[in-house]
């Protein structure tokens, strides 16, 4: 499966350009939509990450969001609880109203297919103390 600068090169979905979001990434992600429903509501995009890149903490107001791992190793963790370290194959289901952030490892590209329905706010960027420390309990 696809691990570090395979995700890059080899990509299973389009790349994709710049994110348009990065105000709201600690490093470099790249963001390909890849489908939009008729009532604008959910939206499916294939989001890239560089090693050690990670979105703000962020929570879905009124609706969800389905992570799809398709290349390399990162990490996911919501507020309070333990991070999981996620692969190929994983699959993470955030429910409304749960404050969370996910990315790469600090060694590894990432790439995951996200399904999300409904709007978003996003919030103060991850520390770096908190990232490291998600690499910990992520292991």
């Amino acid at each position: 499966m696809f691990k570090h600068e395979d995700v890059k090169n080899d990509p299973i979905f389009a790349f994709g350009e710049e994110n348009p979001y990065g105000a709201s990434f600690t490093g470099q992600s790249y963001l390909a939509m890849l489908a939009q429903a008729p009532d604008g509501y959910t939206s499916v995009g294939n989001v890239t990450f560089e090693p050690g890149c990670r979105n703000n903490w962020h929570v879905h107001l009124d609706g969800y969001q389905i992570l799809l791992v398709t290349g390399g190793e990162g990490l996911y963790q919501e507020a309070g609880k333990p991070a999981r370290h996620l692969k190929v194959g994983d699959v993470v289901v955030t429910d409304k109203g749960v404050k969370h952030w996910h990315g790469a490892t600090k060694d590894s590209w990432f790439s995951h297919v996200a399904i999300t329905a409904g709007s978003g706010e996003f919030y103060d960027p991850v520390t770096d103390e908190e990232y490291q420390a998600a690499h910990k309990e992520g292991e």
